[in-house]
């Protein structure tokens, strides 16, 4: 079982390599050891041992002024890829992603992803419930400043612990991880309205119940080879909504943009909602 992430062009200049590979035996603990490298370290979390369907994570730490990226990684970037095939009695491993932030990439463009800290959620399922479980990932990665350095990580955990010292660091990642949501809903933010401008845009109008918060709008198509931009904020739009619209550029050849299933990330200050759509 491998989860994997297409690599996506970088126009930083890759200059190092981190590859810290553990070499001891797993143990009983909730969390391995930090693998550290070049501005950057990472581990495995492991939660409470509870049926067949484990809560673990992927903790990373940055130096400051560095970053790391999202799935989709905006203007520019790598995101990460992942590969938990060597683990013990683990049928399959599902990344949850918090939601990213969007800052400028140097090259005049924007990147989505994490400075400081981030841990990413894993949903694991056990192939069988009733025996040990040891998770072995390696974890792909780049982290960039004004260049980008290629990572890599290779860890590997135990999970045994019927109450687990990270829970609490594991429900405050989940917390962050944007909520399935349906246009119209009546939350605090919420998309009221997608549509589109002719044939090559795609209008999205927001709400949010503080004019005040600061939004984002994030795209993604049906498959990562589409390459869609990051949704342009309109400065004058009707009152009590956010506008945002992007160009249907970046598809793959011969795709058809007819009907596609889109993926829209709606990020505000307090709160984060993902929207399944099929464009009409």
């Amino acid at each position: 079982m491998i989860i994997k992430v297409p690599l996506y062009a970088v126009p930083c200049v890759a200059v190092a390599l981190l590859g810290c590979a553990l070499s001891t035996p797993a143990t009983a603990q909730d969390s391995s050891p930090w693998q550290q490298g070049s501005h950057a370290a990472v581990r495995l979390l492991a939660g409470s041992r509870s049926g067949a369907v484990l809560l673990g994570g992927i903790a990373f730490q940055l130096e400051p002024g560095w970053k790391t990226f999202w799935r989709t990684p905006g203007d520019s970037g790598v995101p990460p890829r992942f590969d938990f095939s060597r683990s013990d009695n683990v049928d399959a491993v599902t990344v949850l992603w918090p939601a990213p932030s969007k800052f400028p990439d140097g090259a005049g463009g924007h990147a989505l992803g994490y400075k400081e800290q981030i841990v990413l959620p894993l949903r694991i399922a056990a192939t069988n419930a009733e025996k040990p479980i040891t998770l072995r990932a390696t974890v792909n990665f780049a982290v960039c400043a004004k260049l980008c350095i290629p990572a890599e990580a290779t860890m590997e955990l135990a999970f045994a612990s019927v109450a687990s010292a990270e829970d609490s660091a594991l429900a405050a990642a989940l917390d962050m991880v944007p909520k399935p949501a349906r246009i119209g809903d009546p939350n605090p933010l919420t998309i009221r309205d997608v549509r589109r401008d002719e044939k090559s845009t795609v209008i999205v109008d927001v709400a949010t119940s503080n004019p005040r918060d600061e939004v984002n709008l994030f795209v993604e198509g049906p498959t990562p080879d589409w390459s869609l931009p990051i949704p342009t904020r309109h400065e004058h739009a009707p009152r009590g909504v956010k506008r945002f619209s992007f160009k249907l550029d970046g598809l793959p050849a011969n795709a058809n943009a007819e009907g596609a299933a889109l993926k829209l990330t709606l990020v505000g200050d307090k709160s984060a909602y993902e929207f399944n759509i099929n464009l009409n």
